[in-house]
């Protein structure tokens, strides 16, 4: 039997024209309609105020969140051209924020290097606001225009006079709540970005205001004449380093690249990746290049010094990065990034420009610097010797799992349905509470794999010491996705993997040990929304003949005030003392349940908080314990 096909013909043809393109698939130029694509318009914004820097026309920037969630970004740069373009007819400012593919950074005029390249970001950020107003100072006069989901609401429009030697550009704009739904501007998200951009941007002032908090607005600004070299000094701030900083910079064939890395004693790799200031999360060319030019360099020196026997291997990247906190900075008049919200960078002449400038400058470093440069090496040796041990630990893990059959962790109570799409792995704190949870459970789909006592701080320890771990071991071996280099999400057996631990301070802690490990060891699992925290109540509240469950102080005091009978109250200190039918009510079943979805904002973020919060370093911790707890009995970290 043939199924009737629908028609193709020349009508059947759809145009979009102007910015409606931009509305009907969002997700192509900034990345989706979430909070993260949220936060990139402003990103957008932003990054025309960094070029005007780049271009040296510019010194200040202003962001102010406003109390109707509108933004508006300032700065003091040369104001965009109003006038009418020489072949389109319209004022240039109109052309620019309402044309893809429109704008002055196509050629080398106007700005040597820009990370707006690809000329769509603020004209597909006036698409997706419900409006945009623009106001220009430039030409001795005050100029605007607004503009409504993308569309002109008038022609361009002089306000007024203006000093000459005053410039710059005001943009100000509310995101579209029929596309961006349920989100909200985040400060810490934003502070945290624009304090990248003022340490890749040397001598740029950043002012960010949120209007939204009263009665007082909270504010950050942020300036580092030290650029890179001070981030690495912000990044390392809590731990303990080797030597100081490594820097270089240069300018070749009209490409600067500069680089700052500095080794600690402890185990982490923060490296970091920019270009024209853009945060390149998923690296590309210039961190490859970092990356070789550390290896080599650092193998080089060790043969050298005969360091390395010449029956040695090689040491290899993880080795020689250990403990390395890495910032790599290129400025390109002409950078390919893979797509519009420019997460890598894809030049394949830059990864041999930067290997040339870092290589030279480590081993210039190395040479000066004999006493550093072995401790250096030390680290390097010691890692490899870890890694090597790490290596026959999870050899044996993966042969014995082969002679049985890959059986799973004896604690685990698996469940019966076995695509991984439909099932949930409860990694369960203390042997009381994991009865409680397998009573209670649905077991065709609801796993249940309980702890015993806190697992190891994997913030401290290498990887031959993790596998030795049992507990962690069971969580590794239950998951079945590997680990760190070896880690596989096609492999992982249960779509969502749901922390539940007791509300205390051992509940707390043992959570926090727990979001360490897969940020550090299993990243992956939280970039792809695979990881949860579960939400069980504090409090039974009886009033009369009802029952209530309240998950906060505020929820209990609100249910007791609310009813006018005598009200009972009993506290969970502990998963344990609820009975299975309880916790299936409140916890585990989907129907009624609230899960918490861990993400990571920003990396150099999370990274700095769970060096802070679990690495070797107390004063910081202190700080930290004495500025958030409001409740010295209880701190919930």
């Amino acid at each position: 039997m043939t199924e009737q096909v629908g028609r193709y013909d020349a009508e059947d043809i759809t145009v979009l024209k102007g910015l409606e393109a931009v509305r009907r698939r969002p997700g192509m130029y900034v990345g989706g309609t979430d909070v993260r694509a949220l936060h990139h318009l402003v990103y957008e914004v932003v990054d025309n105020s960094i070029d005007e820097v780049l271009s040296g026309a510019c010194d200040r920037i202003e962001v102010i969140i406003h109390g109707d969630n509108s933004v508006s970004v300032q700065d003091n740069g040369r104001g965009i051209p109003v006038a009418p373009h020489p072949t389109e007819k319209v004022s240039a400012l109109q052309l620019v924020m309402t044309t893809l593919h429109a704008g002055g950074k196509f050629d080398r005029s106007s700005y040597k290097v820009s990370g707006g390249l690809h000329g769509v970001g603020v004209s597909a950020v006036n698409a997706l606001s419900a409006w945009m107003e623009v106001t220009v100072q430039r030409d001795g006069g005050l100029f605007r225009q607004r503009y409504e989901r993308g569309v002109p609401a008038a022609p361009v429009t002089r306000i007024k006079s203006a000093p000459n030697k005053n410039t710059g550009t005001t943009t100000r704009f509310l995101y579209d709540d029929t596309i961006f739904v349920d989100v909200a501007y985040r400060f810490d998200t934003l502070a945290q970005r624009f304090r990248e951009m003022a340490f890749v941007t040397k001598g740029v002032f950043i002012h960010l205001v949120d209007e939204r908090v009263k009665p007082v607005p909270r504010e950050a600004s942020f300036y580092f004449e030290g650029g890179i070299t001070s981030f690495v000094h912000y990044l390392n701030r809590n731990r303990t380093v080797l030597h100081p900083i490594v820097h270089a910079e240069r300018e070749v064939d009209g490409i600067t690249v500069e680089s700052a890395l500095q080794y600690t004693d402890g185990v982490a790799v923060s490296e970091y990746s920019f270009a024209n200031t853009i945060h390149t999360v998923d690296g590309g060319t210039h961190l490859t290049g970092l990356r070789s030019a550390v290896t080599r360099t650092i193998n080089d020196y060790a043969r050298k010094n005969n360091l390395l026997k010449d029956k040695d291997a090689n040491l290899s990247g993880d080795d020689t990065r250990e403990g390395m906190t890495a910032i790599i900075s290129i400025k390109h008049p002409d950078p390919q990034f893979e797509s519009q919200t420019k997460v890598k960078l894809m030049n394949a002449e830059v990864k041999g420009l930067v290997e040339g400038v870092v290589s030279e400058a480590l081993a210039q470093f190395m040479e000066g610097h004999a006493r550093d440069a072995k401790e250096i090496l030390a680290k390097c040796l010691t890692s490899s010797r870890a890694r090597e041990a790490a290596r026959r630990a999870r050899d044996l893990v993966i042969r014995k799992s082969a002679l049985e059959s890959l059986t799973l962790p004896g604690k685990l109570a698996d469940c019966s349905e076995r695509d991984p799409h439909k099932t949930e792995l409860f990694i369960v704190e203390g042997d009381s509470a994991g009865g409680s949870t397998k009573q209670g459970r649905d077991r065709h789909f609801q796993a249940v794999l309980p702890l015993r006592g806190k697992i190891l701080n994997t913030e401290r320890a290498r990887m031959d010491r993790i596998l030795d771990n049992n507990e962690v071991k069971a969580i590794i071996s239950a998951l079945g996705s590997g680990i760190g280099d070896t880690f596989d999400l096609g492999s992982l057996r249960y779509s969502r993997v749901i922390i539940l631990c007791d509300a205390d301070v051992d509940g707390s802690h043992i959570r926090t040990l727990l979001l360490t490990f897969f940020f550090r060891y299993m990243q992956q699992l939280i970039e792809e929304g695979h990881l949860f925290i579960a939400q069980p109540p504090l409090y039974l509240v009886k009033t009369g003949r009802t029952t209530h469950y309240a998950y906060s102080d505020e929820q209990k005091d609100q249910l007791l005030h609310s009813s006018s009978a005598k009200g009972s109250i009993q506290r969970y200190k502990g998963l344990g003392e609820m009975n299975p039918e309880q916790l299936w009510e409140t916890t585990l079943n989907p129907a009624n349940r609230t899960l918490l979805q861990v993400t990571i904002e920003d990396a150099a973020d999370a990274d700095r908080t769970f060096d802070m919060l679990m690495g070797s370093s107390v004063p910081p911790r202190r700080r930290f314990i004495q500025t958030h707890a409001t409740d010295v009995q209880y701190l919930d970290i």
